[in-house]
């Protein structure tokens, strides 16, 4: 039922119902790919070439609402983080030129191939002793408590600068992080995460006194570098880097690796596949990407009266861009339902984003999930999902993030 108490077809689609969303999806792209829904206040928008259009329009879809609350603060919340300091504001995603053209282009020049190229041989290294004990403990295991949950966080930690110590903190900050921002968290349920988060922007701005003070080959330290030599980026703004990185720059690229084993082990022909040919890999990345993306939804917010498709989207009005659904659309991908490892376009999905706010980390992301396949598929052959298992889903509004991808393998 709607406020005004007549009933309204959503078609489906739940919100926050991560289980399979893509029956719903499909319909929307059928019956109302702009679609208003009422429950969370936006315009849900489901295919693919108003999708892309609507992220190449930054000026008439601003991304300021990128990372604002779904559900507003409660008031217990908002006093614990007044009272702690807390002002992080975005790294880049929220952020619209010209102040996100400067930083991005300040950023760009931390994240150069020389870091990606160093980082890589301990990647694999870590992946190469998270497999061995996963395999010394003995059948079954779990992808993603065993490998995927640290193997991102230890290479963002190591790309800032911080002790890998630290993974337990980063982890409750980053899901404190998710839930509230994503989340549908009555008051009291917020103030937890509220706490967690006036301690994760103080753990930032740690970061960058201590670049200062003594800086390390990291790239905090770059941005203090860069800064010192006179480039227009405040400390503020550099905390407010790290602290988008140690949120975005390992939990997406958990859900990544995880989904990749998940839909890989579904396909068992697919992972015999890999396993048979590596250079295959990460050609199954992008349609892992495509098919079943850590962030299937993303926020915009209108600046003026606004058209998308054929409907009429007012000034202000938040807008919801289902990535997810625009990576099925038959328009632009043959049968799309379909995971199809040697997909030509596959490389054409809109998970990363499109246009000024393409994810500046996506490279390290599918660094790491080649490296992982790599090393999995090359250890352990006969990988298989556990017989029966069926995989739960974390609610959220724009991440689609599985509990677990328990698997067994033969020795």
């Amino acid at each position: 039922m709607s406020a005004s108490g007549t009933t309204v077809d959503y078609h489906g689609y739940e919100p926050f119902d991560m289980a399979d969303p893509f029956p719903a999806y499909a319909e929307l792209r059928r019956e109302a790919p702009v679609m208003f829904d009422d429950r969370i206040g936006y315009f849900v928008v489901s295919r693919y070439d108003d999708i892309k259009a609507t992220f190449e329009d930054w000026e008439s879809f601003s991304s300021e609402n990128a990372q604002a609350p779904v559900r507003p603060m409660g008031a217990p919340a908002k006093k614990i983080m007044e009272d702690g300091g807390f002002t992080a504001y975005s790294g880049l995603s929220a952020r619209i030129p010209p102040e996100h053209t400067r930083i991005r282009s300040i950023a760009t020049k931390a994240f150069t191939p020389r870091r990606y190229k160093v980082l890589e041989p301990a990647i694999r290294e870590n992946v190469d002793a998270m497999i061995d004990k996963m395999i010394a403990q003995g059948a079954p295991g779990d992808i993603l408590a065993d490998i995927a949950h640290d193997l991102p966080t230890i290479t963002i930690l190591t790309l800032l600068g911080v002790p890998i110590t630290r993974i337990p903190e980063v982890k409750v900050w980053s899901n404190a992080r998710g839930i509230l921002t994503w989340g549908d968290l009555t008051d009291e349920e917020q103030i937890p995460h509220a706490h967690a988060l006036v301690e994760f922007w103080n753990f930032c701005q740690g970061l960058v006194v201590a670049n200062k003070e003594n800086p390390g080959d990291n790239l905090v330290a770059d941005l203090v570098h860069f800064q010192s030599e006179g480039d227009d980026i405040s400390d503020h703004e550099i905390a407010s880097l790290a602290y988008s990185l140690l949120f975005a720059g390992h939990e997406t690229t958990t859900t990544l690796i995880s989904n990749a084993l998940r839909v890989l082990l579904a396909n068992p022909e697919s992972y015999a596949a890999l396993v048979a040919d590596p250079e295959k890999i990460p050609g199954a990345v992008d349609e892992v990407l495509r098919y079943s993306g850590s962030i299937v939804a993303w926020r915009r917010k209108a600046t003026r009266d606004c058209v998308i498709g054929s409907v009429e989207i007012p000034k202000d009005s938040g807008v919801l861009l289902l990535m997810g659904s625009a990576n099925r659309d038959a328009s632009v991908f043959d049968e799309p339902d379909s995971f199809d490892i040697e997909r030509e376009n596959a490389r054409n999905h809109l998970s990363f984003g499109y246009g000024i706010h393409f994810c500046l980390g996506n490279l390290l992301a599918k660094l790491q999930a080649r490296v992982a396949l790599e090393e999995i598929t090359k250890k352990m052959p006969t990988l298989r999902m556990m017989p029966g298992a069926h995989i739960n889903f974390h609610d959220n509004l724009s991440f689609r993030v599985p509990t677990a991808v328990p698997v067994e393998w033969t020795n």
